[in-house]
């Protein structure tokens, strides 16, 4: 039974979410009330709050899949592997597979725009990056570099400024691919061009993690 009923809810979840999407992609953001989307999907206005706490929510509905992706793949990434080359394989093999929440998809560019047209939307953006970001911080917390060449540190702050770095290319790249396909370069090109510029960043940033020849830092050298 209860089975049946959690079904249920996420059929009305999905429905509800089916129909946001049409208005907003159809009016933009801003231009669509959440009662408009009750009646669309043909539930009471409460109904949609008790799925989704802001209007906003409605648009990003898979917002909590993307703030804890990274983490996940951090968390799950084989023992003694490195984090870094975890996230860069993992946004690689989204790339080659043309993953649908990198924008590779056919609507992918209506989308886009609509996030670009409203302000609530890319404040909200920022937000979910911010939490990804949050949880990534946690994941390399709990489950720091371990392989050989990579030296352990009892700092603190490591795991949140790693995140910083790991975090922040890949939103690059991602932001990357979205400049491209909204200037209209075809998608494929765009997915070929940004995965090879993600790489060597990537690369960049392991190159960094596994030195063990570096020069320590000296007071002389801060700014």
């Amino acid at each position: 039974m209860g089975g049946l009923r959690e079904n249920k809810k996420q059929q009305t979840r999905t429905a509800i979410a089916d129909a946001a999407t049409a208005l907003f992609l159809e009016h933009g953001f801003d231009q669509v009330t959440v009662a408009e989307v009750a009646r669309r999907a043909g539930v009471s206005t409460n109904t949609v709050f008790n799925y989704f706490a802001t209007k906003e929510d409605l648009f990003f509905d898979r917002q909590a899949e993307v703030e804890g992706h990274l983490a996940a793949v951090v968390r799950d990434r084989a023992p003694g592997s490195c984090p870094v080359e975890a996230v860069r394989d993992d946004l690689l093999a989204a790339l080659r597979r043309n993953e649908s929440m990198l924008g590779l998809h056919p609507g992918a560019l209506r989308f886009w725009q609509v996030v670009h047209d409203s302000p609530a939307l890319r404040a909200r953006e920022r937000e979910i990056s911010e939490h990804a970001e949050g949880a990534l911080t946690a994941a390399l917390a709990e489950h720091p570099p371990g392989n050989a060449g990579t030296p352990r540190t009892a700092d603190p702050a490591m795991p949140a400024l790693m995140a910083g770095a790991v975090a922040g290319t890949h939103r690059a790249a991602v932001r990357e691919l979205r400049r491209r396909i909204m200037s209209g370069e075809p998608p494929e090109h765009a997915r070929d061009a940004v995965a090879s510029t993600a790489l060597q960043a990537f690369d960049l940033l392991c190159s960094g993690l596994h030195a063990t020849s570096a020069a320590p830092a000296t007071a002389e050298h801060a700014p």
